[in-house]
């Protein structure tokens, strides 16, 4: 009886060290839980921004507007016939303005 109590503690032993120290132990699960969270999180992201990609290449592929507008914005191209005016520290003025 002494044997066998002794057999079932043993086994009890070993079972709880394979569980908490042991390969694939549960600080190692709750580890690569948090891995997959962040990965997925970081996936997330990554679709969004593709899909985001998506639009604008299919936009770029469609019409014209939408080159039109990256050309202006990216590049400061400007069509014939119209006239380019810049601003110049437009922002300092009307805070100057405000304080007088």
């Amino acid at each position: 009886m002494k044997r066998l109590l002794f057999v079932i503690v043993l086994l009890l032993g070993l079972l709880q060290y394979r569980l908490w120290l042991g390969e694939n132990s549960l600080p190692e699960y709750f580890h690569l839980e948090q891995q997959i969270a962040a990965q997925n999180d970081s996936n997330a992201r990554l679709e969004e921004r593709n899909q985001v990609l998506k639009e604008e290449i299919r936009d770029l592929r469609s019409g014209t507007e939408a080159l039109e507008e990256r050309a202006r914005n990216e590049l400061g191209l400007i069509k014939k016939g119209e006239t380019f005016y810049r601003v110049v520290g437009g922002e300092q003025r009307s805070m100057s303005l405000a304080n007088q």
